[in-house]
């Protein structure tokens, strides 16, 4: 996939086109990542003991991993990721622009 969580992701298309954030979750099985503070959902919730009126609250909805991209810690552009192999044998994330290890 390409995203961890931690990294810091642009948004390429949607209601929230343009803005940035950090990855909480990454769900590999349905392709899907969920970004701090975007793409906020309204969840309706019934009485319990920890929140005994019930009520309405918000939480951060599921993107799809197509429509956000990695910015590089190095260069600080949106950037696609490339992977490399190093001499002692390990895989590493690289960036496509700068190629330097993400």
């Amino acid at each position: 996939m390409g995203l961890k969580k931690g990294d810091l992701v642009t948004v390429l298309t949607g209601k929230e086109r343009g803005k940035k954030g950090k990855i909480l979750r990454v769900l590999p099985q349905e392709n899907r990542v969920v970004v701090e503070a975007l793409n906020f959902l309204k969840v309706y919730t019934r009485p319990s003991q920890q929140n005994p009126k019930g009520g309405i609250a918000q939480m951060e909805g599921k993107l799809h991993r197509s429509n956000v991209q990695l910015i590089c810690p190095r260069c600080s552009k949106p950037t696609r990721v490339a992977f490399q192999f190093l001499a002692d044998g390990t895989k590493q994330r690289t960036c496509k622009k700068c190629n330097e290890i993400i």
